[in-house]
């Protein structure tokens, strides 16, 4: 894996959801609840596999009614309970191959593997329970792009359909 060392701003997103931090962690490493948030608006998410551990990995798909299927595999670099998860998201086939992101219909500047970060920090907050959890997201490519090609639209609303799932609301 090559590191990225960008010059201009990564994506970077900070939001807080009411609720403790092993609940919004178990919401991005239990299958079954992955598969009702972690999808942009107007599509729906598939996970074929998921081990959720150091070294283990992911194939799953996000299911777009206009685009087809975007299917991404990654492994797990890092998984921390409940403060942090690490994996790479690569560009994949169905059949989880690594793919180009052009043969999968994506745009050619998107890099074919990222890094994504995603940290956990339970707070005071003024959810009935008193305790918010703040999740922090990186991912390793340019702002820009991500904002181009909706990389960076889909994570806002992928999360704001998280903080509709952990209020018990319908996505």
């Amino acid at each position: 894996m090559t590191s990225l060392h960008l010059t201009e701003p990564q994506v970077r997103i900070v939001t807080p959801f009411d609720a403790p931090r092993e609940r919004v962690f178990d919401a991005w490493v239990r299958p079954e609840i992955l598969e009702q948030w972690f999808a942009p608006e107007g599509c729906t998410m598939h996970v074929e596999r998921m081990d959720v551990r150091p070294g283990g990995g992911f194939h799953w798909a996000i299911r777009n009614p206009a685009f087809g299927d975007c299917w991404t595999i990654g492994t797990y670099l890092e998984v921390v309970r409940p403060e942090r998860i690490v994996y790479t998201w690569a560009i994949a086939d169905a059949a989880g191959r690594p793919a180009s992101p052009k043969s999968q219909g994506h745009d050619p500047a998107w890099p074919p593997e990222t890094v994504v970060r995603v940290s956990f920090e339970e707070r005071p907050g003024s959810a009935p329970s008193g305790i918010q959890t703040l999740v922090t997201l990186e991912q390793d490519v340019s702002e820009a792009l991500a904002k181009r090609t909706g990389a960076y639209p889909s994570w806002i609303q992928m999360l704001e359909a998280l903080e509709r799932h952990l209020a018990g609301k319908s996505s």
